[in-house]
């Protein structure tokens, strides 16, 4: 692997990292102002609503300047968003300017990766990519976690919200870390070179580049490969979005754990995505992918086993089960369709693509796991429903998959 991509890998792990704190933050901040249960999903649904909206955009943007300025930029917005966190704002509008900037930097960071790197290769870069990726969200919930309890030692800075200065709290200390980790990543942009490779013009006007995005889109679908691996992930990523909070909401009211500590328990899953996405980068290639969709199929028959824990220590283990089968899952399934993705469009372009697919179905999911809670449904159906869907949804892409 060349180096310019082992310096990608730690500008995106730094930058997941504070991504996922952020939104453990933010919720202790709604805690704190005594917000409604029902604001906590709204605010990953902020944090992602900018994928879906800027899809259009964000894949020439990639294409049209240096991917490692766009990367600048995007890790630009997210200390801006720290600041405004800091200075009293919203944590919608703050983890929504978050979300902006992450919008803006998906098809910069993995659009290089396809130009970095030979089709050979592309399965085991994906799976040291897809494994720092992973690591960063559950560490990052565990980070979170950390920055959000008593364990943060009071800072007594002259920090300004509004006329007043914020208290001399953890939750502030915390702010100021996730501020620290994003200047960093800022910082660690600017070392990111050049590939070379450069695209042909087109319009930019917005309407032209609505009608070439949903042409695009329709390109990738119709494709046999890419129209599966597609499914598959952004299945995934809806469902994966909303257990994130789900185990939170789980952990506190069947295991009796507070904000922090639950983010904890969702770090062992870190362990298993490692092993799975590893195992599947050595022995699982391209052609391979399509095979592994019963893994799919048991990943979501796995899920409904949460209701029957009531120990920490077998919870551990089971989440760590299904992180292992994720990660052996995922990654190659993300490769088959970055591969295809690249082969049929461009890379940045590939890139906005999959993801307005796959946030489109994370803020579906969100919606309704939002409404539900609003319509006060059990936790138990909420479980049992996701982990239906995707075994169900998996056994029928495994019927319905091209010979």
């Amino acid at each position: 692997m060349p180096r310019a991509f082992f310096l990608v890998l730690g500008v995106q792990f730094l930058s997941t990292l504070a991504d996922n704190a952020f939104l453990i933050v933010a919720i202790a901040r709604v805690l704190e102002l005594s917000g409604p249960a029902w604001l906590i999903p709204l605010l990953k649904i902020s944090f992602t609503l900018f994928y879906v909206l800027l899809a259009p955009f964000v894949g020439p943007l990639a294409d049209a300047f240096p991917k490692g300025r766009v990367m600048l930029l995007a890790n630009a917005l997210k200390v801006c968003a720290m600041l405004l966190l800091l200075a009293g704002c919203s944590p919608l509008l703050a983890i929504g300017l978050a979300g902006f900037g992450s919008a803006v930097y998906a098809p910069a960071k993995y659009g290089l990766i396809t130009e970095l790197l030979p089709p050979r290769d592309l399965v085991r870069a994906n799976g040291y990519f897809e494994s720092a990726t992973v690591c960063a969200v559950i560490f990052g919930t565990v980070l979170g976690g950390l920055l959000v309890s008593p364990l943060m030692p009071l800072l007594r800075l002259p920090v300004a919200s509004g006329l007043r200065e914020l208290p001399a709290t953890a939750l502030v200390a915390g702010m100021l870390v996730l501020l620290s980790m994003n200047a960093v990543a800022m910082l660690l942009s600017l070392a990111v070179r050049d590939s070379g490779v450069r695209y042909d013009r087109h319009s930019i006007h917005p309407a032209a580049l609505i009608r070439r995005f949903v042409q695009e889109n329709g390109v990738l679908w119709r494709d046999a490969l890419g129209g599966l691996s597609m499914s598959v992930t952004t299945l995934l990523w809806g469902v994966g979005a909303t257990l994130q909070l789900i185990v939170l909401r789980w952990a506190h009211e069947a295991l009796g754990l507070p904000l922090a500590q639950a983010a904890y328990l969702q770090g062992v899953t870190a362990v298993g995505v490692v092993a799975g996405a590893v195992l599947a980068s050595r022995w699982i290639g391209l052609a391979q992918a399509e095979r592994l969709l019963p893994v799919g199929v048991v990943l979501g028959l796995l899920l409904p086993l949460l209701l029957c824990i009531s120990n920490p220590w077998t919870a551990a283990a089971l989440l760590m089960l299904v992180g292992a089968l994720a990660g052996f899952f995922v990654v190659p399934m993300n490769a088959l369709l970055q591969h295809r993705g690249c082969s049929l469009l461009t890379a940045g372009r590939s890139i906005a693509v999959q993801g307005f697919n796959e946030n489109a179905g994370m803020l579906l999911m969100l919606a309704g796991y939002a409404a539900a809670i609003a319509l006060e449904l059990p936790l138990s159906a909420l479980v049992l429903g996701f982990g239906l869907l995707v075994s169900g949804g998996m056994l029928l892409l495994w019927l319905l998959k091209p010979a």
